[in-house]
This record gives C-alpha cells, structure tokens and sequence, in this order.
C-alpha cells in the first residue's frame, strides 16, 4: 500500500486498521484473544489492556509462525482456534462468531479473499498439512488449503469471499476514509 500513498499514510492506515480489528474482536465474549507480534511484545499499546494475551510469533516463515500459533493455542486446551490476519476491514465479530459456531459442527472453517489466499482459518484441531510446503502470498493458497482439507478427509465451511487491503483501492472499496 506504501506504493500509493506514501510510508507514512500506509503507517496510519494500518493502525486504524490495526483498530478496527482489536473493536471486532474485544465483542466477542467468552473467547481467549492472543495477538502475536513479529519481533518483540511492546510494554504497552492499544493491545495491552482488554483482555488480550501478547506474544511473540516463532517460525521461519507464514506457515511455520500459523502453525505454531494453532498449536499453542491448542495445548491451552483450546477446543476452537481462529487466527485472522489485521488487514481486512471485511472481518466482523458476527462474522467471527459465525466462523467459531461452523466449528461447533465442521473441521475447518475457511475465510477466502479475493486475491486467492485467506483473511481468517479456523479449526477444531491442529492440521499441520494446512502449512507447511505452502507458497504462501499467492493466488494458490486458499484453493490448496480447500485441496489439503479434502486429503485429509476433513469437514469445510468457508465463509463469504472477503478483499484484504493490499492496495488503496482495496481501502476505498470498504468506504473507509484516509487517516487524517
């Protein structure tokens, strides 16, 4: 996004989107929130306070840093893991509460974007096979995940076909406007 608008408004852009995301999810009620940070957990900012467990992501790339994520959450005794990413304006609590009441009755739950990969993956167990050997930031990602969760003969919902904010295009079409 920095392309179009400049380092510094990408910047504001994000927090807000950064915002946006933490509103969805602090409507969810009776669910563990834990936001993973690419480097380090900063002492405070907006994730600090709400209810929110901060941490570290681990892994070498997308795949290896979901994966560990899911398995982390999973040894908490988690029954139902959904990670999201930040960057879909698309992402509401009703739909994250849609998406966690599919694993009630479906394995994996999947929220495909338009550029061909995903805003939001769920499931009922760790499935290792939905990450790794992965070309990930690709327009294949989502139709392998479909292809990967058929190999494994598990259960699908996917939920409505959502844009990521890749572009300021994408931003527009939210109605969303620039950071002031």
């Amino acid at each position: 996004m920095a392309q179009d608008v400049g380092n510094e408004m990408a910047l504001a852009m994000y927090g807000q989107m950064m915002d946006y995301t933490r509103r969805q999810t602090l409507q969810l009620i009776g669910v563990n929130r834990i936001l993973l940070y690419s480097e380090t957990v900063p002492e405070t900012d907006m994730w600090s306070t709400g209810g929110f467990k901060r941490g570290v992501q681990h892994g070498d790339d997308l795949g290896a840093r979901m994966e560990k994520a899911f398995q982390d959450a999973f040894a908490t005794g988690a029954e139902r893991v959904i990670i999201i990413g930040s960057d879909c304006p698309g992402i509401t609590s009703d739909l994250l509460v849609t998406a966690f009441a599919a694993l009630h009755k479906t394995d994996v739950v999947l929220g495909p974007a338009i550029d061909g990969g995903y805003y939001l993956l769920g499931m009922r167990r760790l499935v290792p096979e939905l990450f790794r050997e992965m070309e990930w930031s690709t327009e294949s990602v989502a139709e392998l995940t479909r292809q990967r969760v058929a190999d494994q003969e598990l259960s699908l919902t996917e939920l409505p076909v959502l844009s990521d904010v890749d572009y300021l295009e994408d931003w527009l079409s939210y109605g969303w406007e620039l950071p002031a």
